[in-house]
């Protein structure tokens, strides 16, 4: 039994081509699976719909075996941009899934703490996110959505803004903490390199469908060793050819055969871009 689950899942937004078309994905509890695919596929729309922040058109969504309708605890999102409250301290800010249900309890604010911790900022706690680096600030948004213990962790291209080397150091900290908890992860990204190091499966999306899911055999736990390994290239390389098949369009076309022109396939990305944070 799947822990998440999505048959024939679609979504248009009114007036627009389909978004997500006839999604079929299980994903097993504790897997790390990543999402990568063009701007405008479709790959924030269908997390969105993952999350229950939206609600399929046509098909269904199963979260543990039961019929996904709204956004709960059990689910933790994390964004593109780290959305930190600029008059919340750090603390407050990790603490603000807590503070929403009631006052955080002791222990409940030792657990941030130890979050802070583990992400390294220990001595943050009382700062504000203006204080604070990029990096810092998507760890902020890592404790946050972690402090509920969620089973199931959605991630939005929440690296994409970073440099190289602090992205890379997100990366491991996400592996660690994510490994620690046993928590099952959705991670959307524009970067092969980072699907393929994270992942233990990649899917590829384009056009609103998942085209193809390869199997990432690396072992665990990944580190610098791993981006520079010769099984690393092969997937990237995998992943990569996936992406520039030439045959896509007409493979993905929806109505039986005929092509799909690029025009059309770019209406999903103005859709995102007006109306919700790029795919």
């Amino acid at each position: 039994m799947s822990f998440l689950s999505m048959q024939g899942v679609g979504y248009t937004f009114p007036g627009w081509p389909p978004v997500v078309r006839g999604v079929d994905w299980e994903v097993g509890e504790g897997e790390f699976r990543c999402l990568v695919g063009r701007s405008g596929c479709g790959k924030t729309t269908l997390l969105k719909l993952a999350a229950g922040l939206l609600h399929p058109g046509e098909g269904h969504i199963r979260f543990r075996d039961r019929e996904l309708a709204t956004p709960g605890p059990d689910v933790g999102f994390v964004f593109q941009a780290p959305t930190l409250l600029e008059w919340h301290r750090v603390l407050e800010n990790v603490l603000l899934p807590v503070s929403l249900q009631h006052r955080p309890t002791p222990a409940e604010i030792d657990k941030a703490h130890q979050l802070l911790a583990q992400l390294g900022l220990a001595d943050r706690a009382r700062h504000y996110p203006r204080q604070l680096s990029g990096g810092q600030q998507s760890r902020v948004a890592l404790a946050r959505a972690l402090i509920l213990e969620p089973s199931l962790m959605l991630l939005d291209e929440p690296f994409a803004a970073l440099d190289a080397i602090t992205r890379e150091e997100l990366q491991d900290d996400l592996l660690h903490m994510c490994r620690l908890r046993k928590t099952t992860v959705l991670f959307v990204t524009h970067d092969i390199a980072e699907a393929v190091y994270l992942g233990d499966r990649v899917a590829v999306m384009d056009a609103g469908r998942i085209v193809e899911e390869i199997q990432v055999d690396m072992a665990r736990p990944r580190g610098p060793a791993t981006r520079t390994s010769p099984a690393m290239s092969r997937h990237c390389a995998q992943v990569r050819h996936v992406m520039h098949m030439e045959a896509g369009y007409d493979r993905l076309s929806p109505n039986g055969g005929e092509s799909v022109r690029p025009e059309l396939v770019e209406g999903p990305q103005l859709v995102e871009g007006l109306r919700e944070e790029r795919a």
